[in-house]
């Protein structure tokens, strides 16, 4: 009978960020300014999306639709990390984990393909300029963004399943601020060869996949640069790509850290820390890195700033 009641675990415990009372605010405060930042940041990009006539285009499109992704990727985990912070209560019911777990993929899934496909535009805007506007038609980019989400609907269902299968019968104290896989793994006392399978097929097809065709489209990009003859030119190039290889540089080097190392190599604290880089910096930072590079951006910003200060 103990056994099987180990098994049913129906609640979980989270750990928080600390347990001294003076860091729990300093780290609510931190975590509440950047969750901030990023909804404000990445909203502020998407209304400049749609509200300039210049920007309607696909690398506008799914530049938005990155943003959009970003919000609600970061709204999976911080307002739960806010209020374990500062609530005596640290649980989270098996539901809201599972719930938790299929989202947090989901998200985090559907930008690796978008980056991959933005990647793709970039490269058609480069090394296919006449033919630009036929291939990358409202159609096919509708589609490709469509396509992104319904690989990693499907993606994240089944690790999802495969997850919450397992019986739970070492702890329910999950050591992380959130409810992520890895974690979850630690606690389960079966054994979980066919998880860690699952989860690296999955990144195999979904993140190194992506990189790889990431890889592949700037390597075409720059053959294509290297033909162009004045310094000019190539300048513009680079500043249109410049932004995205930050964001890609980032992101992919902390998830693919995350998910691909050996798990007898990390310790929770570790994983902790990479988890924060890719599921709260890098949704804050990624509308600054655009915006800061992108001469369309600023220049359409600063022209919504001065129509509101003329009104």
């Amino acid at each position: 009978m103990e056994n099987v009641n180990q098994t049913m675990v129906r609640t979980f415990i989270l750990q928080g960020l600390s347990n001294a009372p003076e860091l729990r605010l300093l780290y609510f405060l931190l975590f509440f300014l950047m969750y901030t930042a990023t909804l404000f940041g990445n909203l502020l990009l998407i209304i400049v999306v749609r509200l300039n006539s210049r920007l309607q285009t696909p690398m506008y499109f799914f530049l938005s639709n990155l943003s959009m992704i970003d919000m609600c990727f970061s709204s999976t985990v911080v307002p739960k990390i806010l209020s374990n912070t500062i609530s005596k209560d640290k649980s989270i019911s098996f539901v809201g984990c599972a719930t938790q777990v299929y989202f947090h993929l989901t998200l985090g899934g559907s930008e690796c393909l978008l980056l991959a496909v933005m990647a793709y535009d970039r490269y058609t805007a480069i090394c296919n300029p006449l033919h630009y506007r036929a291939i990358m038609d409202w159609r096919l980019c509708i589609g490709l963004v469509t396509g992104c989400w319904i690989m990693s609907f499907i993606v994240s269902f089944i690790l999802t399943f495969l997850t919450f299968q397992l019986p739970y019968c070492k702890s329910n104290l999950i050591s992380h601020f959130f409810c992520e896989m890895p974690s979850l793994f630690r606690l389960s006392c079966q054994d979980i060869s066919l998880n860690e399978l699952a989860e690296y097929i999955s990144v195999a097809i979904v993140v190194l996949g992506s990189f790889l065709l990431i890889l592949l489209s700037y390597l075409c990009i720059f053959i294509t640069v290297l033909k162009i003859r004045t310094n000019k030119e190539r300048q513009k190039v680079f500043s249109t790509c410049g932004s995205h290889i930050l964001v890609v540089s980032l992101y992919y080097g902390t998830i693919m850290f995350m998910h691909l190392h050996p798990r007898s190599a990390s310790s929770a604290e570790q994983d902790r820390v990479v988890t924060i880089l890719y599921t709260v910096v890098t949704p804050m930072v990624n509308p600054i890195i655009y915006s800061v590079r992108n001469k369309d951006i600023k220049e359409a910003i600063r022209k919504e700033v001065n129509n509101e200060a003329q009104l």
